[in-house]
C-alpha cells in the first residue's frame, strides 16, 4: 500500500511516500506563508517524480499537532480532502515518530472520517474593535 504522509505544523512543511514501511521519497521545503500555494503542486510534482499518480494513493498519514493554527489547518484540509475524495484510510498522529506510528495504524487496518488538528493551547480570540 502506498502511504502519503503530510506534515505543515510549521514553516518547514514535509511531505513523503512509503510503500508500506519503507520510504519511497522524502522532502521538506520553507513553505511558512506560501504553503497554501506550494503545497498542493509539492505533493503533484513527487508523484510524478516517482510515477504515481493520486490514484495510486493507498492511505493518508497527517501530523495533526501540536503547532502552527494555519500551517496544521492547511496540511489537514489537503489530507482530509484527499482521503475523503478518494475514500482513503486516513490517521493523524504526534510525537517524535509520527510517521512510523501513523503508517502502523494504518497498516493495522486503523482509519479515522477525518484528522482534527491539535493546536496545544486554548484558542485566543481577540475582541472586536468597535
Amino acid at each position: 500500500m502506498l502511504i502519503l504522509t503530510i506534515r505543515t505544523d510549521k514553516p518547514e512543511s514535509e511531505i513523503g511516500l512509503y510503500n508500506e514501511t519503507d520510504q519511497v521519497f522524502y522532502e521538506s521545503w520553507q513553505a511558512h506563508r506560501q504553503l497554501a500555494e506550494t503545497i498542493h503542486q509539492k505533493l503533484v510534482d513527487m508523484l510524478t517524480a516517482q510515477g504515481y499518480t493520486l490514484e495510486d494513493i493507498g492511505a493518508v498519514a497527517a501530523y495533526n499537532g501540536p503547532g502552527s493554527f494555519t500551517g496544521l489547518r492547511i496540511g489537514l484540509s489537503v489530507a482530509n480532502a484527499l482521503a475523503a475524495s478518494y475514500a482513503l484510510p486516513i490517521v493523524g498522529e504526534t510525537g517524535e515518530d509520527w510517521q512510523m506510528s501513523a503508517i502502523k495504524r494504518l497498516l493495522d487496518g486503523q482509519s479515522e472520517q477525518f484528522v482534527v488538528p491539535e493546536y496545544g493551547a486554548d484558542v485566543h480570540i481577540t475582541p472586536q474593535k468597535k
